[in-house]
């Protein structure tokens, strides 16, 4: 029997535990500090066992899981480098940064014992136990950086356990994940944060910025909602990394500055011809480091129960809403009304349905 101990069972951690539970041979262990947690657990049926001991959990594992915040990985790793765990036990973690956690792990005497860290690119908008789900790290990128002391043999037990993901696993070295993840996801964090507090900061003196923000400012900075101390963590453990890079975009916005004092135009639309080329190479649809979101927009009439008409049309083909938005609707002009799914697959099924019943629609 194969057993499984997950240290932090979340949304990442309870999807990694649903992937793995009822599986042949596999055993999942549940731990939190707080037994609330613990029964919420196996309330919801996400684990097999569930403890509030360290100890116990991690007694005879063959794999360790460490699903907690970034800012207490190196923790968890003295805690367990101080148990007798199973020779050949392979600890992995979720963590967003990957360098800091790999230098923790390489301190450590942990013998017989490997430390492969690992950073499943795939979450949601909401966060714990309840949003856990099995299809979470379907067809997303799940990156392991495994040092060069691990033995292959043990590399191989980790991914072939991990197919039971059905994620796209690839191997990255540690310090080349937090480079290229600080680019494409820390960054624009920080971006979006700062964007909102500029605009919050003239809001004070006129509120029509708050008025007129709704809809696309709104939706282009959805990022700067992200849980401060999660990201208080992922920054300071990429630290280097992430003074780089705002180095470099200090350098983009200074450019863009320098082409408006001279009334460029023509750079102007160059820089934008450039990043329409490139953003219009990215692959689409699949899941990634920053979280999707599978949203239409539909124009409605102003007339009564017309809302109710398209969510009663979506209900009777069991097509599942996650949030519903109204941009805008006034008198003789059509609103527009915001449809969220979940799953991609209910969007597209929903965006079908719309246009066969000559909805117009835009993705």
């Amino acid at each position: 029997m194969t057993k499984i101990a997950i240290f932090g069972v979340g949304l990442i951690g309870g999807s990694l535990a649903l992937c793995f539970k009822g599986k042949p041979g596999i055993t999942v262990v549940g731990h939190s500090n707080n037994p609330q947690s613990v029964d919420r657990y196996l309330k919801r049926q996400v684990v097999d066992q569930a403890t509030t001991s360290m100890e116990e959990a991690a007694a005879d594992a063959d794999f360790i899981f460490l699903c907690g915040p970034v800012g207490i990985l190196e923790e968890y790793l003295i805690k367990l480098s101080k148990l007798q765990l199973k020779p050949g036990c392979i600890i992995s973690d979720v963590g967003s940064t990957k360098a800091s956690v790999a230098a923790s792990a390489a301190k450590l005497d942990l013998d017989h014992v490997y430390f492969i860290g690992g950073h499943p690119m795939a979450g949601k908008e909401k966060s714990g136990v309840e949003a856990a789900t099995s299809h979470l790290f379907e067809n997303a990128f799940y990156v392991l950086t495994p040092s060069a002391a691990v033995p292959e043999e043990s590399y191989r037990r980790l991914e072939e356990l991990l197919e039971w993901t059905r994620a796209i696993l690839i191997k990255v070295d540690a310090v080349l994940h937090d480079e290229v993840v600080g680019a494409i996801s820390h960054l624009p964090h920080i971006i979006a944060v700062a964007l909102v507090n500029q605009i919050a900061a003239y809001n004070e003196n006129n509120h029509l910025y708050q008025d007129l923000a709704a809809g696309g400012f709104r939706d282009i900075t959805r990022i700067a909602s992200g849980d401060p101390i999660m990201w208080r963590d992922i920054l300071i453990n990429n630290r280097d990394v992430m003074l780089k890079l705002l180095a470099d975009w200090n350098e983009e916005v200074a450019r863009f500055i320098k082409l408006l004092q001279d009334q460029d135009g023509i750079e102007i639309e160059k820089q934008f011809q450039k990043a329409g080329e490139f953003r219009s190479s990215l692959p689409e649809r699949r899941k990634g480091v920053l979280t999707s979101v599978y949203e239409i927009y539909v124009d409605v009439p102003d007339h009564p129960g017309i809302i109710g008409q398209i969510t009663m049309l979506l209900g009777n083909q069991r097509i599942n809403l996650s949030n519903i938005h109204i941009i805008e609707s006034r008198e003789d002009t059509p609103g527009v009304l915001r449809l969220s799914f979940r799953e991609e697959c209910h969007m597209d099924r929903a965006l079908e349905l719309l246009k066969q019943e000559n909805y117009t629609v835009h993705v």
